[in-house]
């Protein structure tokens, strides 16, 4: 199997690279990690300048080759891409397995908008810098080689699902790429706000028209948390089942997603 990594927002550094090439070649030798010399590049806040990210992203998803992409990392950019990359997918793109989170949410939510391909919220290669990064990656890997589900977010069901961090969720709202997630179990995760931030993204959540017919909203791990001045006074519990009641649909508890080691894969759609 052939995978692909590349990085549509922030570089990843070359020793990342490395320790994911080298781990690759002993738990997984039936896959032939090709990472992108696009990944290491840099423009400012970005791994090569918007048309660089969009080139690689494309050239990889149209090659009949690469069975699959990994992106190497999230960030900030994925978004600036969309309007570049997704008219110019060919046939070979709509094959292929696409397997990131954070803000390459973008790109899987855009490529489930349009049904091409297989986007897949999971752990990427930069994970495997965290503590227990071996276990981490391999639930992607092991998705990706043999379908393994052991890997998989432990509480999805017969019903489709999507998983987003918030964040990214809501800066997709009125946008053309989100994409209908009727009757799908909404999973999702955050990093690094204060509280009222999440509680202000979750209206918006709650009272956006693209979103109606969701068939429930799971919540994941909150990481980093900012400090609110004052102290914010309610529990992730109430702010979920308030907006979750003003939706009109249920909330249906936690999930095993993040920006963690114990990030778990949540493919769109049917598992």
């Amino acid at each position: 199997m052939r995978i692909a990594v590349v990085a549509p927002a922030r570089e990843l550094d070359r020793g990342t690279a490395a320790r994911a090439e080298a781990f690759v070649a002993i738990a997984f030798p039936e896959i032939e990690l090709i990472v992108d010399p696009q990944c290491f590049l840099s423009d400012g806040h970005f791994a090569g300048s918007d048309a660089e990210r969009a080139a690689a992203f494309v050239r990889r998803a149209n090659d009949p080759a690469i069975d699959a992409i990994w992106f190497g990392r999230g960030g900030y950019g994925s978004n600036r891409l969309l309007d570049a990359v997704m008219p110019e997918l060919g046939p070979a793109a709509r094959d292929k397995a696409y397997l990131g989170y954070s803000d390459c949410g973008f790109l899987l939510g855009a490529l489930y908008a349009r049904r091409i391909g297989r986007p897949i919220h999971g752990p990427m290669a930069i994970d495997i810098n965290r503590e227990g990064g071996d276990a981490t990656v391999t639930r992607s890997l092991a998705w990706l080689t043999s379908g393994d589900r052991a890997g998989l977010e432990p509480g999805l069901g017969d019903r489709p699902a999507a998983a987003f961090n918030l964040a990214i969720l809501t800066a997709m709202i009125g946008t053309p790429w989100l994409p209908d997630l009727t009757d799908h179990v909404l999973l999702i995760e955050e990093v690094s706000e204060p509280l009222y931030r999440i509680d202000r993204m979750l209206f918006q959540l709650a009272h956006a028209t693209q979103l109606k017919g969701l068939a429930g909203v799971r919540l994941g791990a909150v990481r980093d948390v900012q400090e609110n001045d004052p102290p914010w006074g309610e529990s992730l519990k109430t702010m979920m089942t308030r907006w979750c009641g003003e939706m009109g649909v249920p909330y249906l508890g936690r999930a095993e997603i993040g920006h963690d080691a114990a990030n778990r894969v949540v493919p769109f759609g049917l598992a």
